[in-house]
């Protein structure tokens, strides 16, 4: 079942495309937190949501918010397609072992494909989920959308 609006987000530590590791845990008292699971690197709507991501970046620093993109590829793959996107200064994350784990807690692991959903979660600076949205596989998510989450926390966003 899918994580709902104010329950307590899971905590993760994942490999990043950069080769350290990233735990969720980290950010909490700091930085609002945009968990955004996509499906599979390597595709063309992923990719144009992480683009959009670095695009923004500023943006979502200024509003005291951190991106970590979640993804069922290994490591080494999300390392290899971060070069392909270009300069990409957020965590890409793998969860790949065990496969989906972390998809699985967050209620967005697609079992019959062995994916995870399109799923963003913001997790606001107590660790809780304050915003939470499934696209469609191939819907493109709107930056918009964050933003006026994060504004709904009294952060300054656009």
């Amino acid at each position: 079942m899918i994580l709902s609006i104010g329950d307590t987000a899971p905590d993760f530590e994942l490999r990043s495309h950069r080769g350290s590791t990233v735990k969720l845990s980290d950010f909490r008292g700091r930085r609002n937190v945009i968990v955004a699971f996509h499906p599979l690197a390597f595709t063309p709507v992923c990719a144009n949501q992480m683009c959009a991501y670095e695009k923004d970046l500023a943006e979502f620093d200024a509003a005291e918010a951190a991106v970590l993109g979640i993804s069922v590829d290994a490591q080494p793959a999300k390392s290899a397609w971060a070069k392909t996107l270009g300069a990409i200064s957020f965590d890409l994350l793998s969860d790949f072992h065990p496969h989906g784990e972390v998809a699985r807690k967050y209620g967005v692991y697609r079992e019959k494909d062995g994916i995870s959903e399109r799923a963003i979660f913001l997790v606001d600076k107590e660790g809780r989920i304050a915003w939470a949205h499934t696209y469609d596989i191939p819907q493109q998510p709107e930056n918009a959308d964050l933003f006026a989450a994060l504004r709904n926390l009294g952060t300054h966003a656009r």
